[in-house]
């Protein structure tokens, strides 16, 4: 088990520039993509966080054969060596799920492993099933395992009853080797669902209706080699932008993508912060002294995205009043709290609300992350709390943020990493 442990004698004011890496949620299923075709892709701007690993490693199962040179990947599935996703990979992230539908469009079958990932509440797989299913793969469920095959998919008509990224996603790498035209209805929105239909463009598809709530695939007989580059990670970019106002610092963001921020944007100013564009892939972000609380409602994009919830809620306990989250998308997803109020936070969960009385001064404790964003608002946390704040269990952390400690370490941030709780790895304890 490694820990992260900051120090912190004076409240920090973050200054100086951070740079944003590829976004986790968008290589992920461009990864899977690469399912589809025995040509080579070249993916750039990687982020080398985790679950880029542990893709990488169940994609080698399934045989892909690849090259990853810092943040330049090159990979290739000739053939599809093996059709069945295990448990002891997919239960470590639910994106593996990703591999269901190009499975089952390029080889005919699939087994995959029901997923794990986060524990943060209900996320049935049952809308990527019904999907396949209108397509015309016969699926059952055994032993945790979803069975699926189909001689050859055809275009169809489906209607999400819900928003999904991931079930919008494999439902279009499917449709694009089906035959026929597929028609998906109320598709997510966001940014790298956008970013997987453009990649699947450049390989051959034919979509249309990219970034709409109607997507339309019609299916071709073969995808090809292409090149592409990863959008910046809007999350990694939010809870920088979040640390900023929290400190009330002075941080210029780099590799961001301001359209995709909107709606953190918007809470962010409200509250007192000040947001510049300082050019067509950088914003500066400067905190008030005083922070204004706000009452904010998860959504789907490009509403307030639930994976800023957390970092939000740490904002929230230094603003001057009282505050309610209300968390629409998973329920349980408050495990961080608890947390928070270890460290003085004043926080009252009420269903799916949590109630934010502010302000309220921190003091360091050892706390747990229960999952990868809580993991990052307790990193928050500790920049704010007095003292010493150790953070245990953070391969969460390292799932979806690279080098957090390195970025918050170049500015003037003394962390450090411990192995067992007493080795060091990395960090400052001037």
């Amino acid at each position: 088990m490694e820990s992260l442990r900051i120090y912190t004698e004076k409240p920090y004011q973050l200054r100086g520039q951070v740079t944003i890496s590829g976004a986790k949620n968008a290589v992920l299923p461009a990864l899977a993509a690469t399912l589809l075709t025995s040509g080579e892709i070249a993916l750039s701007n990687i982020p080398l966080v985790k679950d880029v690993q542990t893709m990488l490693t169940l994609l080698s199962e399934l045989g892909a054969e690849y090259e990853l040179k810092k943040k330049s990947l090159r990979i290739r599935v000739e053939k599809i060596a093996s059709e069945r996703a295990p448990y002891q990979l997919v239960r470590a992230m639910r994106a593996s799920i990703l591999v269901l539908g190009p499975l089952l469009a390029r080889k005919g079958k699939a087994a995959v492993a029901l997923p794990g990932g986060c524990a943060i509440g209900t996320r049935p797989v049952d809308l990527h099933i019904n999907g396949l299913q209108k397509l015309g793969a016969d699926i059952k469920i055994e032993h945790g395992y979803i069975l699926a095959k189909a001689k050859k998919l055809k275009g169809a008509e489906f209607e999400f009853e819900k928003k999904t990224v991931t079930g919008t996603e494999n439902l279009v790498m499917a449709a694009a080797l089906a035959r026929g035209e597929t028609i998906l209805k109320n598709c997510a929105l966001e940014p790298e669902v956008s970013s997987l239909c453009e990649l699947l463009v450049k390989m051959g598809a034919k979509i249309e209706g990219i970034g709409e709530e109607t997507i339309r695939i019609r299916g071709v007989e073969e995808l090809g080699p292409a090149a592409f580059r990863i959008i910046p990670d809007r999350i990694e970019a939010g809870t920088f932008m979040v640390a900023a106002a929290l400190t009330q610092g002075d941080l210029i963001i780099n590799e961001v993508e301001p359209a995709h921020l909107g709606a953190l944007i918007d809470k962010l100013m409200i509250s007192g912060a000040r947001i510049e564009k300082i050019s067509k892939r950088s914003l500066r972000v400067i905190g008030s002294q005083e922070i204004k609380p706000q009452d904010v409602t998860t959504a789907p994009y490009p509403g307030f995205p639930t994976d800023m919830q957390a970092q939000f809620m740490v904002l929230m306990t230094q603003a001057d009043g009282t505050s309610i989250i209300t968390e629409t998308i998973f329920d349980r997803r408050f495990a961080h709290a608890n947390e928070l109020i270890r460290l003085g936070a004043s926080i009252e969960i009420q269903g799916d609300k949590a109630i934010i009385r502010g302000r309220t001064p921190l003091s360091g404790a050892e706390v747990m992350a229960t999952d990868l964003r809580a993991s990052a608002s307790l990193v928050l946390a500790g920049l704010v709390a007095s003292g010493q704040t150790t953070i245990n269990d953070i391969e969460h952390l390292d799932r979806g943020y690279e080098k957090i400690e390195d970025k918050l370490i170049k500015l003037g941030v003394k962390i450090e990493r411990l192995k067992n709780n007493n080795n060091h790895r990395a960090g400052d304890k001037k």
